[in-house]
């Protein structure tokens, strides 16, 4: 429906927003307030409709911070900004199913962007796009990781009131009647987050410590040897080709550039494979993305992590060194 005022056009309005069950409480009588217009989208910058509330007795009272078209676009809930279906950030799932992200960070593109995808949601009609993810394209291996990183439970802790920033500086004198919480805060990488990075899926550092977590149950530790980029593909179709590898570790490695894929050793007889990078990040980040196995040609190949080449040993010095003449002679 066309707004009466022309610098309304690409403003949001919507009676309820998407949430997670998290997010939402376990109150099922719940008080919401609207505000339409009432803030900036945290990744757009388009006004849209705010919704508050109060998700349960002890609990903190949330809002939404995106859009819903945002939210559309990534399938994420509109106030914690993780995946609707999973529970988990956008960077595990988008790293899992091996999804680019196309949707641009600069200021001038990003408003322009959203409007692009609002409509083409909305063309799609009853049997169209619901969210921009294209789920049915993604590979087995991947969904099978998502399955066991799944939060199918609400996590309502989630929802607890915030620290008290008096208390931290000892200056709060309301005592049990302050509605934050009276605790010493954790000072670590998890407590600098924010909402660009956790939606566009990139220096996550919840994302980093689930996937990390899971690739190490895997058997795929990261080894000391920090010398070590390679990963070890085995078990791979009789059918795949250095070209047909090539091709399937950049498709499932969007967000690693091409240049910085070093090489790619395979051996058709043992039907394996070494997948040699430029960097330790990069392997890293393959083994984790793998953890499950690569799918290559319709099949799952094993992944490990290649080993240190052996150093070479120094010849010695008695034996470089030459002969005695009277040694030679006797």
């Amino acid at each position: 429906m066309p707004k009466a005022d022309i610098n309304k056009a690409g403003w949001e309005q919507s009676d309820f927003p998407i949430l997670c069950e998290t997010c939402l409480g376990s109150n099922p009588f719940i008080r919401m307030s609207k505000q339409e217009y009432g803030r900036s989208c945290g990744t757009c910058a388009r006004p849209f409709t705010v919704f508050r509330w109060n998700p349960g007795q002890g609990g903190r009272f949330k809002t939404t911070v995106i859009c819903q078209t945002c939210a559309k676009i990534k399938n994420v809930c509109q106030t914690c900004l993780l995946d609707l279906e999973y529970g988990l950030p956008t960077q595990v799932r988008d790293t899992a199913l091996g999804y680019k992200n196309e949707a641009p960070t600069s200021d001038i593109n990003r408003e322009y962007y959203a409007q692009n995808m609002e409509a083409k949601m909305q063309d799609g009609g009853e049997g169209g796009v619901k969210s921009g993810l294209d789920v049915n394209r993604s590979a087995a291996a991947g969904k099978e990781m998502l399955k066991q990183l799944a939060r199918t439970d609400p996590y309502y802790k989630r929802n607890r009131p915030h620290v008290c920033s008096f208390f931290v500086k000892g200056e709060c004198n309301r005592g049990s009647e302050c509605p934050y919480r009276h605790e010493k805060p954790v000072d670590n990488e998890l407590a600098h987050q924010n909402i660009q990075d956790r939606y566009h899926g990139r220096n996550d550092p919840v994302a980093k410590k689930i996937m990390n977590v899971h690739a190490e149950a895997q058997g795929l530790k990261p080894p000391e040897d920090v010398t070590i980029t390679s990963l070890f593909l085995s078990s791979l179709p009789s059918s795949s080709t250095e070209q047909s590898i090539r091709t399937r570790v950049l498709q499932s490695l969007p967000a690693i550039q091409p240049t910085e894929l070093k090489s790619i050793v395979h051996v058709a007889k043992t039907r394996c494979a070494f997948v040699n990078f430029k960097d330790r990040g990069s392997a890293e980040h393959a083994a984790q993305a793998w953890a499950n196995g690569l799918e290559v040609d319709g099949e799952t190949a094993s992944v490990k992590w290649g080993r240190s080449r052996p150093k070479a040993v120094a010849p010695s010095s008695s034996s470089s060194s030459p002969v005695p003449a009277a040694v030679a002679t006797s």
